[in-house]
């Protein structure tokens, strides 16, 4: 059995992404981004009271990461995965866990532009820097491209499929005009079915209201 619990919009969408793409038959459980994943019920399965959280077969697993190879090891058939030996495994980990790089910096930018309701809380400065940052991970993955067009020589993985959605959230905060690589990567990846899928259904809020967030002027 599997079953991802899940918020639109958030890191838990690749894991949701990875499931369709696979192939592989499961429940999704969605959460409204709130109070609800803050349950007695909910945090006694992941006890931070975020997402993902992923049951397979009996086991509980909440780190992006971890899912994405625990997933490909499951359906090693998919192709999806890289195992020990082949020449692109530690590429492949390296890649499944940069998404994460990628996202602390949505993440921060999502608490300045999103979480904070009153505008004194916000820090320009903040919001700046994050930025900045932020497109710095970008400029990482622009340079990392292979001449396979995906971030592995052997083609596409679930590596491109964590850090192709973990842009998907940096793109809400930064542009990617300065990233041409990136660009043709990133539209080929959002053409995809499975991607389409792992997106908030029509009419449904999700975390972010608007399509793009630009930094606050800073005060000089």
């Amino acid at each position: 059995m599997i079953r991802l619990h899940h918020c639109h919009q958030t890191r838990s969408m690749r894991s949701l992404w990875l499931l369709h793409e696979l192939g592989l038959p499961f429940d999704l459980q969605v959460y409204p981004f709130g109070k609800e994943i803050k349950s007695d019920a909910y945090m006694a399965l992941n006890p931070t009271g975020r997402v993902p959280t992923l049951e397979l077969d009996g086991h509980v697993i909440c780190e992006s990461g971890a899912i994405a190879e625990a997933l490909c090891d499951y359906a090693p058939d998919a192709g999806l995965g890289r195992v020990a030996g082949d020449a692109d495994r530690y590429a492949w980990l390296n890649w499944i866990h940069f998404a994460e790089t990628i996202s602390q910096h949505c993440a921060a930018l999502t608490q300045q532009h999103v979480a904070l309701f009153e505008d004194h809380m916000r820090s320009p400065i903040v919001m700046n820097l994050e930025a900045r940052r932020l497109a710095k991970t970008i400029g990482t993955v622009e340079a990392g491209l292979t001449g396979s067009g995906y971030l592995l020589e052997s083609g596409f993985s679930a590596a491109d499929i964590g850090v192709g959605q973990a842009v998907y959230m940096a793109t809400h905060f930064v542009t990617l005009d300065d990233f041409p690589k990136v660009t043709d990567w990133y539209a080929r990846l959002t053409a995809r079915e499975a991607f389409r899928k792992s997106l908030p259904p029509e009419g449904t809020d999700g975390l972010y209201a608007k399509a793009f967030y630009a930094p606050w002027p800073v005060e000089k």
